[in-house]
């Protein structure tokens, strides 16, 4: 202990010894500087008179004589002086550091300790050498780089601070004998428990804004006899109220199948922690309706004010009806939630916001002189047809149109060819630099099969556009979207953005009729996104390729447009043989890497596809590599969600074929990280 105080006792004499040296020194020195004046005088005088000068230098003399017989008496009684200064100094401040409330110690770079303060030894009683003995987290804690940390200690929090300790080698010597390696840091603890108290009291009290939206209000109302209409809209309520009031909630109907709730912070992670149990409370409402009752809700919350919270609910619920409905998506500051979501999307039957958004689209298109179509990077029959569509709708208003195309794959060629005559122009597919340059105020940009800034063709242009963007997709939307465009119509459960458009260019204007080619290509798009009208097929579905065989779409044409290389079927033939099993339902293959072909990710899913074919397989899941990026095609039939797993990776899509990108890394790392993510899917739903 002795040793621990002399280390402290050194630490605190630096600062006297560097801080207080030199002026102790100045003071010390000016008998010296004062005879050097004199003498300097002296010499002036002999110049100037010879014997005033020679006075003056014999008592310059006496002056330095009578100063250095006063040092060599003083000597001694003054560094006794000094050093009885130094001590009581370093008493006192060592003093302070043992009477000091706040814990206080010190300990080496690897946390063992090597002194401490009485407040630090009452607080823990147990006598150990390391700091990571009382606060575990800090046994790989490194100093160097982190100098604060929140830990906790019998049911208290604190805040352990660490500063490094600052002293010559000749001090760390007199410590431990390591000189200039030895590294010595001051550790103190703040006590933060009331505060931290408080604080959560005060966001458990927070008040939270939810909107809670009956996903298929008017389809369920249809399916029930007319007298029972109202009997099942008041079990629909009182379920609500039921569910909010139990949870000190209040309720309110702003319309028949919208509600507004306000609650505290609190009961919202108490509805959190029991999974919404409400998405599937609903479903047990039955007197003779044909669908189960669906939700979507939206809750915002961490704003400054209400109205805040409010606009937070907004976008939340905005975010769950662009997902398919059925689920919660919460918003608390930044950060976004998601809960549910694991069911198939209902699909509507009325055809009326389609209608509505045709509309819209026509005139937003007769407001611009031209137009710029784009849709995903490494377009697809899909992006292409849907493209195709909004070109032929901006052609009868009589406006331009460009379609974003930087590189024209091999399965795309068969259709790009069709276009490629004299009814159509030569620039019709442009490149990002062309688009670049086209574009200017009175341009409107059209995104297609995308809703991701990130993913589409020229986010350049994106950026550029500001709010002059049309957005038509029917992917589920993430937490990053399109913000401020002019209209979004996002509809996850559309087969494909190619039926989106079918349908809208239908109600565009009872004049515009489609060409054979163009309805083609609309047809092709819905058949590759269906798998052959196998994923995702409403009735929706069959009827918008019913008006674009009455436009002239020959099924022989497009069936024409998917037949593939030999080497692209011996390809998909090798990632199939090359499939394996994982955790019992998933099946994961690597479509091997061909520096020739184009056509990768289209293999790949295609692939994903025929694997679901094998009995037991609930999801497939193919990898391949691509211009320097990784690329997982995630396909199942019913029972699994894949966008979920595929948010986990970053990526998203629908509840039966998502996806998701990797760069920066190898295969290895990539196939690690997606079994990984199935690992903690498959945790999840045993837990629930």
């Amino acid at each position: 202990m002795l040793c621990c105080q002399n280390a402290v006792d050194f630490e605190s004499g630096e600062g006297m010894k560097k801080g207080k040296k030199d002026i102790l020194m100045l003071y010390l020195s000016w008998p010296f500087i004062l005879g050097l004046v004199f003498l300097l005088a002296a010499v002036y005088g002999l110049i100037r008179d010879p014997k005033t000068g020679l006075l003056m230098l014999y008592a310059a003399a006496a002056y330095y004589l009578a100063a250095f017989v006063l040092w060599l008496l003083m000597r001694k009684k003054l560094n006794r002086r000094l050093v009885l200064f130094g001590a009581s100094y370093a008493q006192v401040q060592n003093q302070l550091l043992r009477q000091v409330s706040i814990p206080f110690a010190m300990c080496e770079e690897d946390g063992t300790l090597i002194w401490s303060n009485p407040a630090f030894e009452q607080l823990f009683p147990e006598k150990h050498s390391l700091l990571s003995a009382f606060f575990p987290e800090m046994e790989n804690a490194d100093f160097a780089r982190k100098s604060s940390y929140e830990i906790s200690y019998k049911d208290q929090k604190y805040i352990l601070k660490v500063s490094r300790l600052e002293a010559d080698s000749e001090s760390l010597n007199l410590v431990g004998g390591a000189g200039k390696d030895m590294r010595l840091y001051n550790v103190y603890l703040v006590d933060e428990t009331d505060l931290v108290y408080y604080r959560r009291a005060l966001e458990e009290e927070q008040s939270v804004m939810m909107l809670i939206f009956v996903d298929n209000y008017e389809e369920v109302m249809e399916s029930v006899e007319y007298v029972r209409r109202s009997l099942l809209d008041a079990l629909i309520e009182r379920k609500l109220n039921h569910y909010v009031t139990s949870s000190h909630g209040l309720i309110r109907k702003m319309e028949k199948d919208r509600y507004l709730v306000v609650m505290k912070q609190k009961d919202l992670a108490a509805m959190e922690e029991d999974k919404f149990s409400l998405l599937d409370d609903i479903k047990t409402v039955n007197i003779g309706n044909e669908m189960a009752v669906t939700l979507s809700i939206g809750a915002g919350t961490g704003a400054n004010t209400l109205l805040e919270d409010y606009q937070h609910a907004r976008q939340a619920i905005d975010m769950a009806l662009g997902r398919g409905g059925d689920q919660v998506v919460m918003r608390i500051g930044d950060e976004v939630r998601y809960f549910g979501g694991k069911s198939q999307s209902t699909e509507r039957t009325t055809r009326v916001k389609a209608r509505i958004k045709a509309h819209a689209l026509r005139e937003l298109i007769d407001t611009k002189e031209k137009l710029i179509i784009m849709g995903h990077p490494m377009s697809d029959l899909d992006a292409v047809g849907a493209a195709i569509g909004i070109y032929r709708a901006a052609k009868f208003s009589g406006k331009r149109a460009y379609i974003v195309i930087n590189e024209i794959t091999k399965s795309l060629e068969p259709l790009i060819d069709t276009f490629r005559n004299k009814d159509y122009e030569e620039d019709l597919f442009i490149r990002n630099d062309r688009a670049l340059e086209l574009f200017n105020n009175d341009t409107l940009l059209v995104v297609v099969d995308s809703n991701r800034p990130s993913y589409t063709e020229c986010p350049d242009l994106l950026k550029r556009a500001a709010n002059n963007v049309v957005v038509m997709d029917h992917h589920r939307q993430g937490r990053e979207r399109i913000e401020n465009a002019l209209l979004s119509y996002v509809e996850p459960y559309a087969s494909s953005a190619s039926e989106m458009v079918a349908e809208m260019v239908q109600y565009y204007d009872d004049g515009l009729k489609l060409r054979s080619q163009e309805a083609d290509a609309l047809l092709a798009g819905i058949v590759m996104d269906t798998n052959n009208f196998v994923n995702k097929a409403g009735v929706r579905t069959f009827e918008a390729a019913a008006y674009l065989r009455r436009n002239g779409a020959d099924v022989t044409r497009v069936r024409k447009m998917f037949r593939e290389g030999l080497n692209d079927y011996m390809l998909r033939a090798e990632t199939v043989s090359q499939a394996e099993m994982f955790l019992d339902d998933f099946i994961i293959s690597i479509c091997p890497r061909r520096h020739y072909n184009q056509n990768q990710t289209t293999i790949a899913a295609q692939a994903a596809n025929e694997l679901l074919e094998i009995r037991g397989v609930k999801a497939s899941f193919v990898l391949t590599e691509y211009d320097d990026k990784i690329y997982v095609s995630a396909r199942s039939i019913d029972e699994v969600n894949v966008q979920i797993i595929m948010e986990k990776l970053g990526g998203g899509g629908h509840l039966s074929m998502a996806g998701a990108q990797f760069e920066g890394i190898k295969m290895p790392e990539a196939v690690e990280k997606l079994k990984a993510a199935l690992t903690e899917f498959k945790e999840e739903n045993q837990n629930h």
